[in-house]
């Protein structure tokens, strides 16, 4: 078997570099409509304001872990680097397995979020479609 190029692990970090900007950037707009959300329920009680935060604190949490993951993933492949520069092969494979195991969860998790952020918009939608 072939050993694992120094460049190989290296090809995840432009890539998780973005994914984690586009989760950062995801997270940031969820913590701000979840503020708008909350000083209008705070002004109101409104039952439905409610439940769009809890829908959203578990998309945030949901982001937390997709970004712990890409983190992971990223750290992983760095030091899957080292590794292999170090001469330390079956080492450097393992660990670069893992981040790809890591990115592959943070992407799932990903596609998660976005089927519950889908519902909650599709709710939305139907509720104003009901109205003449």
């Amino acid at each position: 078997m072939e050993h694992l190029s120094i460049t190989t692990p290296a090809l995840l970090f432009s890539a998780v570099s973005l994914i984690l900007l586009a989760y950062t950037n995801r997270f940031l707009a969820y913590a701000s409509i979840v503020r708008n959300l909350y000083s209008e329920y705070k002004k109101n009680n409104d039952y439905l304001l409610a439940g769009q935060i809890k829908n959203l604190k578990k998309r945030l949490n949901l982001i937390r872990w997709m970004q712990m993951l890409g983190v992971g993933s990223l750290f992983l492949s760095m030091f899957s680097t080292l590794l292999i520069y170090f001469n330390l092969y079956d080492s450097g494979a393992i660990t670069f397995a893992l981040a790809l195991i890591f990115m592959i969860t943070s992407l799932g998790i990903s596609a998660w979020e976005i089927h519950i952020s889908i519902i909650a918009l599709d709710l939305h939608l139907k509720g104003m479609r009901e109205k003449p």
